[in-house]
């Protein structure tokens, strides 16, 4: 799906959030700067009674947005260096209490929370779009979704 903007990303962002559910991961991919975090504010901002900066948690590994509709645990798995930094995060208990929406996930290693919804942002020339892989528990959420 294109992605003409940032006004684009925010509003994606917002339209998933209508889908979600408790327990659900969501896995943000593409380059530095390609709107990971701005997909995330939208996201956000859409569950949350009040509006919030979210900022990018690359320096904090996890926001934690409680006052939103469904807990909300932003992660950024950028800096993490090792398994043992994963485990300190307790991205499972998040899971039990919330939704887990993670930068960078294929840091995560193999297996962990492949029940996810994959969003990639791409930049294609000048052109950046959205390429979303659902599990099978996002399939039928996102049918007719485009």
């Amino acid at each position: 799906m294109p992605l003409a903007g940032e006004r684009d990303t925010l509003v994606l962002g917002g339209r998933l959030a209508k889908l979600v559910r408790p327990r659900d991961v969501i896995g943000l991919r593409g380059a530095l700067g390609a709107g990971k975090t701005t997909l995330a504010r939208g996201f956000i901002q859409a569950l949350s009674p009040t509006t919030h900066d979210v900022p990018s948690p690359t320096f904090t590994l996890v926001q934690t947005y409680d006052d939103a509709k469904i807990p909300v645990f932003h992660v950024d798995l950028y800096r993490l260096t090792s398994s043992a930094d994963l485990d300190e995060l307790g991205l499972e208990d998040a899971r039990a209490q919330g939704v887990v929406v993670i930068e960078w996930p294929e840091r995560l290693g193999p297996g962990q929370f492949s029940d996810r919804l994959d969003i990639v942002i791409e930049t294609i020339g000048v052109e950046r779009r959205a390429v979303l892989t659902p599990s099978a528990s996002w399939a039928e959420r996102l049918r007719g979704f485009a």
